[in-house]
């Protein structure tokens, strides 16, 4: 499995296990997370990807069992988190709707239940969720260099954030920002041309990529898209998951996707990306096909 630096002190598997559908699985044992990471480190996938609100606010939890019965996981691991959304369902059940908090109190308080929910000492990297109309942004970065010095985070990053949302905050911080977690794939392709990607790739970080097969749809879809994956998946000996993953792992800038699953199989063959190497009229096929269009 290939790694991608993100920084001096993170590198990351090419491939991510999202853990946002974690507490939404019919059995959350411990023993039946751990059986979902072990099958993860199998095919060299070490990155775990959470957030808070992930289930209702339960799926840090849920992994937390995982890694208290199992401590020695954690060195095998690394553990991404985000904050900022306040939704009104469990530890926020009484909050008067969903709204976003970038506060210095919030991302605090918020770095210290992550690290309790997932009996953990420190987050391999912290993302601010989601870009908040309200953030301070000299508050919200020294909050992020903070949390950085005291040791309980090694790194920090965004999540959803346009440019010039990411060029605000950095030049609150001391900290570089590591990545930004974005949704791209064969769905939602408008990064390859709004200036997301390029913004990223001149300033050299990887951005990770969430809902790399369209929330499931790639899979069960139909259509010109899902006819030419079909086409692919059938010349390399995989599915379409394998070969809209490979869409992306094929772009220069190293977007790193991030992939969710409860199901053990599913999980089994993650990896299997890896073997799909699309050459460049490949590429435009699937490119096209999702433009709808020939390209110009």
């Amino acid at each position: 499995m290939q790694r991608i630096s993100l920084s001096p002190t993170l590198e990351m598997s090419r491939l991510v296990y999202g853990m946002w559908r974690l507490a939404e699985d019919t059995d959350t044992s411990a023993a039946h997370v751990e059986r979902k990471i072990q099958t993860c480190l199998d095919q060299g996938i070490t990155t775990f990807d959470q957030a808070d609100i992930y289930g209702g606010y339960e799926a840090e939890r849920v992994l937390g069992a995982a890694l208290k019965a199992n401590p020695a996981l954690r060195d095998k691991m690394e553990i991404v988190t985000k904050c900022d959304i306040i939704a009104p369902v469990g530890r926020y059940a009484d909050a008067p709707g969903k709204y976003y908090d970038t506060s210095r109190a919030h991302i605090l308080r918020s770095v210290e239940a992550s690290l309790s929910e997932m009996n953990i000492e420190t987050i391999d990297l912290l993302l601010i969720h989601r870009p908040d109309p309200l953030m301070d942004h000299k508050e919200t970065g020294a909050a992020l260099d903070e949390v950085v010095k005291s040791g309980k985070v090694r790194n920090v990053g965004v999540s959803n954030f346009r440019p010039w949302d990411w060029e605000l905050l950095q030049s609150a911080m001391t900290t570089k920002l590591a990545t930004n977690q974005i949704e791209i794939s064969l769905s939602e392709i408008s990064p390859f041309t709004n200036g997301d990607l390029a913004f990223h790739q001149r300033l050299g970080t990887h951005l990770m990529a969430w809902s790399p097969l369209g929330g499931g749809s790639l899979m069960t879809g139909s259509g010109k898209v899902a006819e030419v994956l079909d086409d692919l998946a059938r010349q390399s000996g995989v599915d379409r998951a394998a070969v809209a993953v490979a869409f992306l792992l094929a772009h220069p800038a190293g977007i790193i996707p991030v992939l969710g699953t409860n199901n053990i199989e599913r999980i089994a063959r993650i990896s299997d990306a890896l073997k799909v190497k699309l050459d460049r009229p490949s590429w435009f096929r699937l490119y096209e096909a999702a433009l709808g269009k020939e390209v110009p």
